[in-house]
């Protein structure tokens, strides 16, 4: 039987799997030799590990292999028992909803919403040429054609991680003195950081921010919000989101985010940027010849028709936005610019924040496995000096995820530059300022941290158990 997801996402019967358009690396394990004494590992700029030993002498290492009971749960790997899951997670599936649609009586129809993420579209706009506003609004004509009715912005639903993430934050830094939540607080918004903390790391729970990710803030706005706004119950709703990583599959799949009232999740169906490039090449659309459509919003008040984003990066800007907000509210200090330290390598940095050489804040950013399993080792051993800490599963962070959309090897760091050129050339605003965001916290949420809003906006996290299995033994 064919695998119902697309080439990046096949799964076999025994193991995960690992997409091909990932650098998966597991941690060396260095061989001892006798008299060899203590050896030193130093990684090169690309990423290669080096054993320096005591001497001087260098030798390149190989990477690791994976074994069947490896589970690193990286963009692009999932297990065979979570595919179960999300066997409904396909661009197929939503041409399904699409023919059930125009072959039904009205009764049946549903009404399809598709959200797409900042980072899908500037995947897009790198592959044909265009800005990211052209971009957005050709997918918008695209979709509508295929028989989509409205057609989001995710930006819009980040205004609202970001604003939970900023007060999160402050609630844990003035309460860390009185034994209050644990610090460092880490970024929540990657689903393959979080299974992979589930799984194998359960003393990172506690530390993990509550606020949900953008596309489960949009599903909850789609499917409580708009579902009111449209009088309609949230089932009646088919929604979709864009996204440029396989693990927001995983994401929309979790209990956490279904509707037990009305028996449907808060996301139906996440299909990547790639699936969508596929959906262009099968219904042999030229996308540059497309008309511009504009984006629709969610109420008269609460968005633009053109994309919007933040500053901060191309995951989000987690950390520049409550680096900044912490030490305005915290410390009265106005930051203008945000200036990163470059530790081991570009996917691990520090931001620190000083007054009269005493350092108030101490941040850092932490991109794909070997930086997060660093992170991990200093919490377990607790020398963790950070407060807050933005992590992400893939390398370089969403721009390079494993959904989107690339290039042969050669092009690789030239196609990533010019998909990061085109994300930041959107115009940006503060979350708290973009239309509409203060006006649904008071009328839909019922103000800023009321029961309502930390209902609909906040989540919780699990450990999960290990299963048994021959295949775990070391023989």
């Amino acid at each position: 039987m064919a695998s119902p997801f697309s080439g990046a996402l096949q799964l076999t019967d025994l193991d995960d799997f690992i997409g091909p358009s990932q650098d998966c690396i597991k941690p060396i394990k260095v061989e001892k030799k006798a008299g060899s004494g203590v050896a030193k590992i130093h990684i090169e700029d690309d990423g290669s590990y080096v054993q320096v030993s005591q001497d001087g002498g260098t030798r390149k290492l190989e990477r690791a292999k994976i074994s069947l009971n490896d589970c690193l749960a990286c963009s692009g790997c999932i297990t065979s028992a979570e595919s179960v899951l999300i066997t409904q997670q396909s661009h197929e599936e939503l041409r399904k909803v699409l023919r059930a649609n125009k072959a039904g009586g009205p009764s049946s129809q549903k009404l399809v919403v598709v959200s797409v993420s900042p980072q899908s579209v500037a995947s897009l706009a790198a592959r044909f040429q265009l800005n990211p506003t052209d971009t957005a609004r050709k997918l918008t004509s695209f979709f509508k054609k295929l028989g989509v009715h409205f057609v989001f912005d995710t930006a819009f639903s980040r205004n609202f991680s970001l604003i939970e993430s900023q007060h999160e934050f402050l609630q844990r830094f003035r309460s860390r003195t009185n034994g209050g939540q644990a610090l460092p607080l880490l970024t929540s918004a990657c689903p393959g950081w979080i299974c992979y903390a589930e799984k194998t790391h359960s003393h990172v729970l506690p530390h993990l921010s509550t606020a949900r990710s953008p596309q489960q803030v949009m599903g909850v706005l789609v499917k409580d919000f708009f579902a009111q706004q449209q009088h309609l119950p949230p089932d009646q709703l088919y929604h979709v989101t864009v996204m440029p990583c396989y693990d927001k599959k995983l994401e929309a799949s979790r209990p956490d985010f279904f509707n037990q009232e009305f028996q449907t999740r808060d996301v139906d169906c996440v299909i990547t940027t790639g699936e969508v490039f596929k959906l262009l090449e099968e219904e042999g659309v030229s996308f540059p010849d497309l008309e511009l459509a504009p984006l629709d919003v969610l109420s008269n008040c609460a968005s633009t028709e053109e994309p919007t984003s933040h500053e901060g990066g191309g995951s989000g800007g987690y950390l520049e936005h409550v680096f900044r907000y912490a030490a305005r509210e915290l410390f009265g200090i106005h930051v203008a610019e945000v200036t990163y330290k470059p530790l081991r390598n570009k996917d691990f940095q520090e931001v620190t924040l000083e007054r009269d050489g005493q350092v108030l804040l101490h941040f850092a950013v932490a991109y794909g496995f070997r930086n997060i399993q660093n992170l991990v080792q200093k919490l377990k051993r607790g020398r963790c000096p950070y407060h807050y800490v933005e992590v992400m599963a893939c390398p370089s962070g969403c721009l390079n995820g494993g959904g989107q959309l690339r290039a042969s090897d050669a092009q690789g760091r030239e196609l990533l530059h010019q998909v990061e050129q085109l994300y930041t050339s959107v115009r940006t605003q503060l979350p708290e300022e973009a239309p509409g965001v203060l006006e649904l916290y008071e009328h839909w949420l019922q103000g800023q941290g009321s029961d309502r809003a930390s209902r609909l906006l906040h989540t919780q996290y699990h450990t999960v158990e290990r299963a048994g299995s021959s295949f775990n033994i070391k023989w």
